[in-house]
């Protein structure tokens, strides 16, 4: 009956205007405790048939009336679990989600029906136009390459790119709110890591920002044997944040901060100074920058374009392979993964996907605490089985207490071997990994994405 009641309170929220849904809004006097021990409680209805005169539980409108002064219902909970309640609010917050991203696009994003391949000039540059930012968003043919790398038919990774952003960009769009910073610098990630926050590259800068090491601990990033915090999705976008405020300052220009964010602002320095006086932005002085990097900022315009303008080149996201909502706790003893996978139905891999900044599924609060991200579904089921949880700390931390073991995890993790079966793609390896095409067949030395063979062991490095 109470999954019918949720059911039926889930629906009725959905259709209701949102004064109904909250009373609070019409500014209803709160019950006092006094008023609640005067006034006889009665069931919440949930719904009622005016035609038949029935009740959603099936009784009469005369039956209902009838006071029950010895069944009170908690007028906060009308009677969930703790484990309704989370999933009532994940529910919320997915849908909230998944709308945002819909919504962004039905109202502020125009869809012409200009044609997929050989779409004119004149069609980008009104279509970049439209997207009014502090951040110039100019069109040229160099700009034209990389939209077209984005836009190019069976190029998988931007639909898992755009899934992922349902979970990432809010929080990153939040922060950039907050900091006082165009919206857009949203696709940075993108263009850095593919959206994926554990990836490493070949130089060693890691996470969504791709933070080198140096500068992510300059900006207050943990970064050691047990934690990185480089891939910390949150801290590291609050810290690329203010990186990317102190390279404004100096630049006052945001194309040149941008290129500064991806060389270093000694670089910029140096290009601006070969350039010549009256440069004022990343396009006078593109001839003089590092190679990478005169494809930076295209490849941001790329990026924040097919963001927008992904469903005028017929490309719809995939679903994002993690939990959409999540909630946070506060973790002060040492843990392992395994202590919650083992105890309550969450894989090892969620965990690990959703807290990326632990590098050996170890979260060590020895002398501070750390945070535990969570699907919020099974926020209550924690919390519930808490204890149980804690008393496997022994069973699943002895062996990482001798420094040899710690050695031996961390090379495990260091590299996986996939071997190819029939039916594998380079794109579902890909997916399965957390990684990029482009990465596999790097770190393989493969010329065809479209030619594997079976038993053909692909190295995977992980963190």
């Amino acid at each position: 009956m109470k999954t019918l009641t949720f059911l039926l309170l889930l629906a009725a929220c959905t259709a209701l205007p949102a004064s109904a849904r909250n009373p609070r809004s019409q500014r209803e006097p709160i019950a006092t405790q006094e008023t609640l021990d005067e006034t006889p409680a009665a069931a919440p209805v949930l719904g009622t048939d005016e035609e038949n005169g029935q009740t959603a539980a099936g009784q009469s409108a005369e039956e209902t009336a009838q006071p029950t002064p010895h069944t009170r219902t908690n007028d906060l909970t009308l009677g969930f679990t703790a484990e309704q309640a989370d999933s009532l609010v994940a529910e919320w917050r997915e849908r909230q989600r998944s709308h945002s991203f819909n919504d962004f696009v039905n109202t502020y994003v125009s869809f012409d029906t200009a044609p997929r391949s050989n779409v004119p000039d004149s069609v980008y540059t009104k279509r970049l136009l439209a997207l009014v930012s502090p951040v110039q968003l100019p069109y040229n043919q160099i700009v034209r390459s990389y939209i077209d790398r984005y836009v190019e038919p069976g190029r998988s990774d931007v639909a898992r790119i755009l899934g992922m952003s349902q979970y990432y960009f809010p929080f990153i769009e939040e922060e950039l709110i907050k900091a006082g910073l165009p919206v857009e610098l949203r696709a940075l990630p993108i263009i850095e890591s593919a959206l994926l926050p554990a990836v490493i590259s070949r130089a060693g800068a890691a996470g969504l920002w791709q933070f080198m090491p140096s500068t992510g601990r300059s900006y207050g990033l943990e970064v050691n044997s047990l934690v990185d915090e480089r891939c910390d999705p949150i801290r590291s976008t609050q810290a690329a944040i203010r990186y990317l405020k102190d390279l404004y300052r100096i630049y006052k220009e945001w194309s040149l901060a941008i290129a500064a964010y991806n060389c270093g602002p000694g670089n910029v320095n140096k290009a601006l100074a070969r350039a010549g006086e009256n440069c004022r932005s990343f396009w006078d002085i593109y001839d003089y920058l590092p190679r990478e990097t005169r494809g930076y900022v295209p490849a941001f315009i790329g990026a924040s374009y097919v963001y927008s303008y992904h469903r005028n080149h017929g490309i719809e996201p995939d679903a994002a392979p993690i939990p959409l909502s999540v909630d946070t706790l506060c973790i002060n003893r040492l843990m392992h993964f395994g202590q919650i996978a083992s105890t309550i139905d969450i894989p090892m891999e969620t965990l690990r996907q959703l807290n990326p900044q632990y590098k050996l599924d170890i979260i060590p609060a020895t002398a501070k605490s750390y945070t535990l991200v969570l699907p919020q579904r099974k926020i209550a089921q924690y919390i519930a089985h808490e204890q149980e949880i804690m008393a496997k700390d022994s069973m699943y931390l002895k062996e990482y207490i001798n420094p040899a073991n710690l050695d031996k995890k961390r090379a495990e993790m260091a590299n996986t071997i996939h071997v190819v079966k029939k039916g594998d793609t380079l794109g579902a390896i890909a997916r399965k990994y957390h990684v990029t095409t482009t990465q596999i067949m790097r770190w393989n030395d493969l010329k065809n994405a479209h030619k594997l063979s079976i038993g053909q062991k692909l190295r995977i490095e992980r963190r």
